[in-house]
């Protein structure tokens, strides 16, 4: 008898634990097995320049023309504390073409779209649609400072300087949670780290890439 009743609880006990790990599996499986994310916003008016330097590719069209653009989101990318994964399903999904239309008021192209989803959304753990969810919440979590809204005429300025405009701007902010990032004359992008739950926390590894220059270029916001 009791070794019976012992059978039983056993099973119970069993059935018990298989239940909570179907439950707790899509949560804990809700984000893949990174560090954190980087927030990417660049500068388009560089991304412009250069690319009108290169010769005109599909997301030059679709961003350099039309509506005037500040700061766009490049990407929101899954990072380790040293290095990170890229292109984790190779074939990737595709992505919808509702969810590519949702974001082009935030990545204005749809190439740029498909590229960021084939080499870091697939590495994120999400799908496709809960994956740019996650990058508009991370850029809404963060505030363009004023005078990067709209910038009318060429401006030459220290990294530092934007790198202070961001920490003013946003609550929370160190200096070792961004990097300001610059090619051989132009600001490039903006790089902000944040965790899982999207908020700002440090990254070394990023910081250590930032730009060193005295002094980037921010070209102006076409028709701004």
């Amino acid at each position: 008898m009791w070794r019976s009743m012992g059978v039983r609880i056993a099973l119970v006990l069993i059935v018990a634990g298989v239940l909570a790990a179907v439950q707790l599996w899509p949560r804990e499986q809700a984000r893949g097995p990174f560090d954190f994310y980087v927030l990417s916003l660049s500068w388009s008016p560089s991304f412009c320049e250069a690319a009108s330097e290169r010769g005109n590719s599909e997301r030059s069209q679709v961003q350099c023309s039309g509506r005037p653009f500040s700061f766009v989101v490049h990407g929101l990318w899954p990072q380790f504390e040293k290095g990170f994964p890229e292109n984790c399903q190779r074939p990737a999904p595709r992505v919808e073409r509702e969810i590519v239309s949702s974001m082009m008021d935030l990545m204005p192209s749809a190439g740029l779209i498909f590229s960021e989803w084939d080499k870091h959304g697939t590495c994120s753990g999400l799908g496709a649609r809960a994956y740019f969810d996650t990058v508009r919440r991370a850029r809404s979590a963060v505030r363009i400072p004023e005078e990067y809204l709209q910038l009318p005429a060429q401006k030459a300025v220290a990294p530092a300087e934007i790198e202070a405009a961001f920490i003013k701007a946003n609550p929370g902010l160190t200096d070792t949670a961004i990097a300001v990032m610059c090619d051989k004359t132009r600001l490039g992008e903006v790089r902000i780290c944040m965790g899982h739950d999207l908020r700002f926390r440090p990254c070394e590894d990023v910081n250590r890439r930032a730009c060193r220059r005295d002094q980037v270029v921010m070209p102006p916001v076409r028709g701004g």
